[in-house]
């Protein structure tokens, strides 16, 4: 609806001239929404001194800091709260992290947050922001700061593999091409950090506590800490030189014999002797020996426990690297497998018999089975039959070759005579109620029972063996009989056993619930998604809910369970949710939010200035639909500009969706003449009063003030009216002098003298 205007009269006299102006006054209310500006750092007022901080280097000894917000009136609502918000180490407030949030601010325009850094901040570029509740708003993005949490501020020790020995007189040599791992060994949590490596004061790319080298040097590290506070955290580390020099050449000889008997012995003998070297020996990595020094020789006692293995040597001293031999591998002669070939359980049905087996690699072996420990006479082959329960196992002996070895014993095989079966049944892949669309149930294992109830698993022999029948919900699925079951649609759910069947046993399954997700989608649409002032929205979903199950809620709260759609009348986050087969369809969000008329802006503001004649393009952003209308309520453009020129106040009325706004711009003439300093307050109408140029009267921003010759104040208004004096009673002279000053918030625009003759 177009507004009404309004057209009061004022008179204005200028040089003796009587001018009526008609002005405009729209009576569609204008509406203007709270400004949150920047925060910026501010002072700590425990602190001596007076500067704000312009890094935040925290530790656990001093983690006090503070925020000035500022923002500008209108008032929020009582509930309002502001929340001061640090982004991550990017800058980026998708995950914004809460710091500090106040509810007693609601009428303090200007006011400091406080905080605490987190312990796990580490970067160069956070940012901060504020957010009110009520309204919700957002300031704008603080500049970037510097902010770590100094969680460890001592000096660092490393170490060659950060194995804590720091090296004598802090070098290691290392043999050309072969390079090695320097690494800190005391600082915690060294994941949290970043370091900041130096070779000889040259900056390294490694940022982690571990360092590979492979050049000489001094090597150094500290925590980076950034520009602002690494120096601050003194965790500078000892200096390690690394000198590369070129190896030796260490190698063993090769060894007599590599394959022994028990009581067998060979000798390993290093190529490189008498030179006042350490050696330490190793097998298969791990040293047997002490560095000792000519310690060129090693025996290896074949009699010994575990002597086979990979055998190498390493040399170290002055004047060369530290470096290791290539391995040579020795054997034992009589070592060989014995590898059960069945399952390690099996099952005795009445009137049957289980064979047992075992697989060798011994020279010509010699076989015994043994039933509970006890040797079966004549069972010396590699299988047996078994007819008996019991616990099985052969043992075979190596009769050829160069050694002779005792028996080794064969992995145990359990033999049950079952009173009973146990089949149990589970889902075959990961499921989760009405989450998966499809999902596969089977026989997971298979337990035989004896007359005292304990179990044996004997699923890998009888899985195959059994005859099954599946069923739902008590009811037999004709046809289902194999192990497994598939299901793919939500109206197979429901609750699943499976009987197994052999020889006179029968058993049934555990139950296991199937509750697979319904097929088909459910959405919903508003009719709009901001509320204002006559706009109602209503939120609809995409099927017929009449009959069904369903929920709809704000922000997870329930609001109906009855209507087949809501109207939205508050702000929130509104999703429907349909109960089928037992299992919910939730349906998108659609968020609700009050109308922010701030959006709509006008580049020229809502008050322009300027000379007659002139005219000046104003332009409108933020809303879809624009109407502007003169002071006679005519309309004079419908798109987001328009040129005005004449005098007047002038509406534009902009849609964003269903809510309109409503903006008023004043347009006044900027005038030609000067600031007279003449004036005849005779009461003849021409030239009684004093009459400034527009740019500075009726202005609420600017001051004028008049004092009489002796200093006294006898005007001092903002808004000036053009109508001093408002008599020529009180001048005493008929040739009287004033002085004025005309000033702003922070200068003086204009000053001189006024001649009032009477």
């Amino acid at each position: 609806m177009t507004p009404k205007l309004t057209m009061p009269m004022k008179t204005i006299s200028s040089y003796g001239v009587i001018l009526t102006l008609t002005v405009c006054a729209f009576l569609a209310p204008t509406a203007t929404a709270q400004v949150l500006n920047k925060p910026t750092p501010a002072d700590n007022p425990n602190l001596a001194g007076n500067s704000a901080w312009t890094a935040a280097c925290a530790s656990a000894s001093f983690n006090e800091y503070y925020v000035n917000f500022t923002w500008n009136p209108p008032l929020v609502d009582g509930d309002n709260e502001f929340i001061l918000e640090l982004s991550n180490a990017d800058g980026d407030f998708s995950s914004a992290r809460e710091l500090d949030r106040v509810s007693d601010k609601n009428t303090e325009f200007d006011f400091d947050f406080s905080f605490a850094l987190p312990s796990d901040v580490q970067g160069d570029n956070y940012r901060f922001r504020v957010r009110s509740t009520s309204p919700a708003e957002t300031s704008p993005e603080s500049d970037a700061f510097s902010m770590y949490f100094i969680g460890y501020n001592n000096p660092i020790l490393i170490s060659q593999d950060g194995n804590g020995n720091i090296p004598p007189g802090g070098i290691l040599e290392v043999c050309d091409g072969s390079g090695l791992t320097l690494a800190t060994h005391n600082v915690p949590d060294v994941d949290t950090y970043r370091f900041s490596w130096y070779r000889s004061g040259t900056p390294l790319s490694e940022t982690s506590n571990v360092l590979n080298v492979t050049e000489s040097g001094m090597y150094y590290v500290e925590i980076d800490y950034g520009i602002n506070c690494s120096g601050s955290a003194n965790t500078l580390s000892n200096t390690i030189e690394i000198q590369i020099t070129t190896p030796q050449g260490i190698a063993i000889n090769p060894p007599a014999n590599t394959t022994l008997c028990s009581g067998e012995s060979t000798i390993l003998e290093a190529n490189i002797s008498g030179m006042g070297y350490l050696y330490t020996w190793f097998r298969d990595g791990t040293a047997i020996t002490s560095p000792t020094v000519d310690n060129s020789n090693y025996t290896v006692d074949g009699s010994a426990t575990d002597f086979e293995g990979a055998y190498s040597v390493r040399i170290e001293g002055a004047g060369i690297c530290a470096e290791e031999s290539s391995s040579v591998n020795i054997t034992s002669a009589g070592s060989y497998m014995v590898n059960r070939a069945n399952d390690a359980n099996l099952v005795l049905l009445p009137g049957s018999s289980q064979t047992l087996s075992v697989t060798t690699d011994a020279l010509a072996p010699t076989y015994q089975w043994y039933r509970n420990a006890t040797e079966i006479a004549g069972a010396t082959s590699a299988t047996y039959n078994a007819t008996q329960e019991g616990t099985y196992y052969v043992a075979v002996t190596q009769t050829g070759g160069a050694c002779t070895l005792p028996a080794k014993n064969s992995e145990e095989t359990v033999v049950v005579l079952p009173s009973s079966f146990e089949v149990l049944i589970d889902y075959t892949e990961q499921y989760s109620d009405c989450s998966n669309t499809s999902v596969t149930l089977g026989v997971s294992q298979i337990n035989a029972l004896d007359d005292q109830g304990i179990r044996s698993d004997v699923t890998a022999s009888l899985r195959n063996e059994l005859t099954y029948q599946w069923y739902k919900d008590d009811v037999e699925l004709p046809g289902l009989t194999s192990s497994e079951l598939t299901l793919n649609n939500a109206s197979d759910n429901g609750f699943y056993t499976i009987t197994g069947n052999i020889t006179t046993f029968d058993a049934t399954s555990n139950p296991l619930s199937v509750r697979l997700a319904p097929e088909g989608s459910l959405s919903i649409s508003s009719t709009g998604t901001q509320l204002c002032e006559g706009v109602t929205l209503v939120i609809t979903p995409s099927i017929d809910l009449t009959g069904q199950d369903f929920t709809w809620t704000r922000d997870g709260e329930t609001i109906s369970t009855t209507e087949t759609e809501v109207i939205a009348n508050s702000v929130g986050i509104y999703r429907l949710s349909l109960s089928t087969d037992g299992c919910p369809i939730v349906s998108n969000e659609i968020t609700v939010s009050n109308f922010d008329e701030s959006i709509v802006q006008i580049d020229a503001g809502n008050e322009l200035l300027f000379p007659q004649g002139e005219s000046q393009t104003i332009t409108a952003s933020g809303a879809a639909n624009y109407e502007w209308y003169d002071q006679g309520n005519n309309l004079i453009s419908s798109t987001d500009n328009v040129t005005l020129s004449e005098e007047g106040d002038y509406l534009l009325l902009a849609s964003v969706g269903e809510c309109q706004i409503s903006q008023v711009v004043n347009v006044t003439y900027r005038d030609n003449f000067e600031i007279p300093n003449v004036i005849t307050a005779n009461g003849d109408g021409i030239n009684d009063l004093w009459i400034i140029p527009n740019t500075y009267s009726r202005n609420n921003d600017i001051s004028v003030i008049i004092f009489n010759e002796q200093g006294e104040e006898v005007v001092n208004e903002t808004g000036y009216q053009n109508n001093w004096p408002q008599s020529s009673v009180g001048f005493a002279k008929k040739n009287q002098i004033f002085y004025y000053k005309i000033k702003n918030a922070r200068e003086t625009l204009r000053q001189g003298t006024i001649t009032v003759i009477r």
